[in-house]
């Protein structure tokens, strides 16, 4: 039996990489950086496979050097980074791993309310940079309060609807703006749905949780910031370009919002200098929302196993198709 030919974009986990060797002929780039454009060109060429992260571009170019190519993995929920109508077209399955971060996920993005909210950042700075010289008085450190609070949501797949789980502890009003409706999870959860200018004008905290596409590309520009409230934050956990940063830098320093709380960012990593690093209300993490250490080498596990199934003949249980391209799972 000819064993299938993979090239994999990073290192791996030892269980899952040992595993992924044991059935296919692995060509590894045994780096934590990502290999360069070239590099990658040159070693997509006669590869059954390719396993791949969010920052290895995955388009026509790639494809095109690689005729027997059959499936693509990502080590990710998104797959904005693949051309997946391409891919379609040409018969080449592209597989991602939904559902093994989703909770990860959620926890951060809850971290990161709570942080912007509560000023811990800023908090946490003023008592290492010895600022706190008076024990306390009735104006130092004011955040805003969470509880009892409207929180928005933009996008209800898994992500989206555990985020909204975690705000019943906090009694908090919860909508939602989604390109489908979910009225089981309304009923489940207590949760209304509205247009996304509703979402925007009445949150007090909005969590965005879509997936990157044509249509969700600076899906929150001017015309959104300024919908929201001046009192109200912007968390992004899901992908920077849903984000105009230009946009959303004003937004910071006039004061059209009162904070944001980003893992992601169009840019990655963020440039040092950037205009986000400058600012006191916004609290930044890099990109750190999935990997916890307990999911790590559960999602290497799950990317791997989806392989092994398209190559023993069977249907991939994560595989998107371009007809399928919609709001984050």
């Amino acid at each position: 039996m000819v064993r299938p030919k993979v090239y994999v974009t990073r290192r791996l986990p030892f269980p899952a990489f040992e595993l992924l060797k044991k059935y296919c002929d692995v060509d590894l780039h045994d780096s934590d950086e990502p290999p360069s454009r070239e590099e990658l060109k040159e070693h997509a060429r006669g590869k059954d496979a390719l396993l791949c992260l969010l920052t290895d571009k995955i388009d026509r170019e790639i494809m095109d050097l690689a005729p027997d190519l059959r499936v693509i993995s990502t080590y990710s929920v998104g797959y904005d980074h693949i051309d997946v109508e391409e891919a379609t077209k040409r018969g080449i399955y592209v597989t991602h791993t939904p559902g093994v971060l989703t909770e990860a996920v959620a926890d951060l993005a809850w971290a990161l309310l709570l942080a912007v909210a509560r000023r811990v950042v800023e908090a946490d700075r003023c008592v290492r940079e010895g600022e706190w010289t008076i024990a306390w008085y009735p104006t130092f450190m004011l955040g805003s309060a969470v509880y009892g609070k409207t929180l928005g949501i933009i996008g209800l797949g898994r992500i989206g609807t555990a985020v909204a789980r975690r705000a019943k502890g906090f009694n908090m009003r919860v909508i939602y703006y989604s390109r489908t409706r979910k009225p089981w999870l309304e009923e489940e959860l207590g949760l209304e749905f509205k247009s996304l200018e509703e979402v925007l004008r009445e949150s007090d905290f909005v969590v965005l949780t879509v997936a990157l596409t044509e249509e969700t590309y600076h899906m929150i520009g001017e015309r959104e910031l300024r919908l929201m409230k001046p009192t109200a934050y912007l968390v992004n956990t899901a992908r920077g370009a849903i984000v105009d940063t230009q946009a959303l830098v004003r937004a910071l320093r006039e004061g059209w919002i009162a904070g944001a709380a980003l893992d992601v960012f169009e840019e990655e990593p963020l440039p040092r200098g950037h205009p986000l690093t400058e600012l006191d209300n916004v609290v930044l993490t890099p990109h750190v929302a999935g990997p916890s250490d307990e999911r790590r080498s559960t999602l290497f596990r799950a990317v791997v196993e989806d392989l092994m199934r398209f190559f023993r003949g069977e249907e991939p249980l994560y595989r998107v198709s371009y007809d399928r391209l919609c709001f984050m799972a």
